[in-house]
């Protein structure tokens, strides 16, 4: 038997229980989870929200990191003893879980399982985002909204190591000095500034990063320059923006979606490459993941209400 934090219905509150350990089926691993690392997406499955939310009872935890114990039939690789994280879509709040080998992707020796925990989905996305979609140049203009979140922290580490100007928008001096520290140039409040005077007053955004939607968005979207690229990568504010198209014709500006969990569907080479990109940027010293806090597997639901506060900075992980 094992620990895993489970939902029984959407709406309700997760909890702790015995589950028999999982056997490896074709294609799968078996990993002794080590860590697992918390998303704004996690919040949405609760609600049953997210677009690749599991019929209940399920796992919670998107992404995991650990070492394989067990392979089921045919599947050679990784080897039994590997260190690998993982994209699983839910699972990850086990003490064990079973998952498609083809998701599986080593981790430097280096790199402790906290971080490798928290690492795919954040980093992955920005990447993804930045320079496959978007095509940030050096020297462009990179704002991003939420610069101090999960994944708003990584576009602002990313988008410094690739050249580019970046300006943070985030709540309150704290939140903003974690995104100075990640590379930032410009630091805007959210809470007391003007997001649209003051992006103009830099010069306008040549690539706009939008993790959080609402009024934040519209204020990007009359800030960003001719030929500008804005992406939307989630709506934290709860809040999904309706786009005027006459802004956009006007400006010649570009508004462009980026699911990253949905390359493994229709473009998995893409994400492999993007993934291996980062994990080179990773090995080089060149990023460096923060994680704002850490909670024992006792102590999930804690851990999920300090994402739902906004009180993190990073990410949050929960270790086995």
């Amino acid at each position: 038997m094992m620990r895993a934090f489970q939902l029984d219905r959407f709406g309700g509150t997760p909890a702790m229980v015995d589950i028999p350990a999982p056997e490896p089926g074709p294609g799968q691993i078996r990993l002794r989870i080590a860590a697992c690392g918390l998303n704004f997406a996690d919040l949405l499955m609760l609600k049953g929200q997210y677009q690749d939310t599991p019929e209940t009872p399920f796992t919670m935890g998107m992404e995991v990191s650990g070492v394989v114990e067990a392979l089921g039939p045919g599947v050679t690789a990784p080897a039994l003893g590997t260190r690998v994280a993982v994209f699983a879509g839910h699972g990850g709040l086990a003490e064990a879980g079973v998952f498609e080998a083809s998701r599986a992707v080593p981790i430097p020796d280096a790199m402790p399982f906290d971080e490798a925990a928290g690492f795919l989905v954040a980093y992955g996305t920005s990447h993804l985002a930045l320079a496959h979609r978007a095509g940030l140049k050096q020297g462009e203009r990179l704002l991003v909204l939420g610069a101090a979140g999960g994944v708003g922290l990584t576009a602002v580490e990313l988008g410094a190591v690739m050249g580019a100007e970046v300006i943070a928008v985030a709540r309150g001096a704290e939140k903003l000095e974690v995104a100075r520290r990640a590379g930032a140039r410009h630091l805007i409040d959210s809470e007391t500034a003007d997001i649209r005077a003051e992006v103009k007053a830099i010069g306008g955004a040549d690539v706009v990063y939008d993790a959080v939607g609402g009024a934040a968005f519209d204020a990007a979207l009359r800030a960003t320059r001719p030929e500008g690229r804005i992406l939307t990568i989630g709506f934290a504010s709860g809040e999904v923006p309706q786009i005027p198209a006459n802004i956009l014709l006007v400006k010649n500006i570009s508004v462009m979606g980026l699911y990253w969990g949905g390359y493994l569907s229709f473009a998995p080479e893409v994400l492999t490459e993007s993934l291996s990109q980062v994990m080179d940027l990773y090995a080089a010293g060149q990023v460096h993941p923060h994680i704002s806090a850490r909670f024992p597997l006792e102590r999930a639901g804690e851990a999920l209400e300090m994402l739902r506060s906004r009180k993190s900075t990073g990410k949050v992980v929960v270790t086995m």
